[in-house]
């Protein structure tokens, strides 16, 4: 199943995919956009595009576990994409995603505004990865 991965952000939201297999996430791009109707369609559009048959959206749950103001965002913006795609979406965890990205962008030194532009990207791969993995050991007896 072809999974779009949606790491949503004021500014900023990274867009990811896996193959029809789920074994490798890939980054899609990275859509700066700050009206949140206008970004709704762009993710529409990727949706379409890769044929997308499921949307993980990640949830920035605070570290004690509880739902703050961008969680409940989040959570807006995936109703949102169920209602316009008609695709099923998941919400789940990306605790320390961002920072984990950073990490690996460190480690292949991607700086400034190259950094800028990929990070939120990078950040939606690691939630696809996270979640596929899940799924396939959950699939595994």
């Amino acid at each position: 199943m072809v999974v779009l991965a949606v790491d949503y952000g004021k500014t900023r939201t990274g867009l990811a995919k896996c193959d029809k297999a789920e074994i490798l996430a890939s980054p899609i791009c990275v859509i700066t956009e700050k009206n949140t109707e206008r970004l709704l369609e762009r993710i529409k559009t990727e949706a379409e595009n890769i044929g997308a048959e499921l949307i993980v959206v990640g949830n920035p749950i605070n570290m004690d576990g509880s739902s703050g103001e961008s969680s409940k965002k989040c959570a807006d913006i995936a109703e949102k994409l169920t209602l316009i795609t008609g695709l099923k979406t998941i919400l789940w965890d990306e605790r320390q995603s961002t920072v984990s990205a950073a990490y690996y962008l460190n480690q292949t030194n991607v700086r400034g505004k190259k950094r800028k532009g990929v990070i939120d990207a990078v950040a939606a791969v690691i939630i696809l990865e996270s979640y596929l993995s899940y799924s396939n050991n959950k699939k595994t007896p």
